[in-house]
């Protein structure tokens, strides 16, 4: 079965509340089985002027992804994210090994 991923673009606006997010999202992240492959606001933009923090969470399937998004903790901390940044959020599925 091909895994699931979130692939994000954060521009923080608000460092502090921002904090609260990544409070409330970590804890629902692991809770769905997902696993961190990248974080940071160092990336080598090759295209495009899109700025802030790259984020790609890998989940066990499209399923499992989607039920982590839905999730009651995940909605909750995501009212928090859009109250302190600007985000472009994808979910895609990976290939079938």
């Amino acid at each position: 079965m091909p895994k699931g991923y979130v692939v994000a673009n954060i521009r923080v606006r608000d460092q502090e509340k921002f904090q609260q997010f990544s409070g409330m999202a970590g804890p629902a992240i692991q809770k769905y089985g997902g696993k961190v492959l990248a974080r940071g606001a160092v990336a080598d933009r090759l295209e495009g002027d899109v700025d802030g923090i790259v984020m790609m969470i890998e989940f066990e399937s499209q399923d499992a992804t989607t039920t982590f998004y839905q999730s009651e903790e995940y909605q909750a901390a995501k009212i928090v994210r859009e109250e302190c940044a600007d985000t472009d959020l994808m979910i895609a599925e990976g290939f079938a090994e």
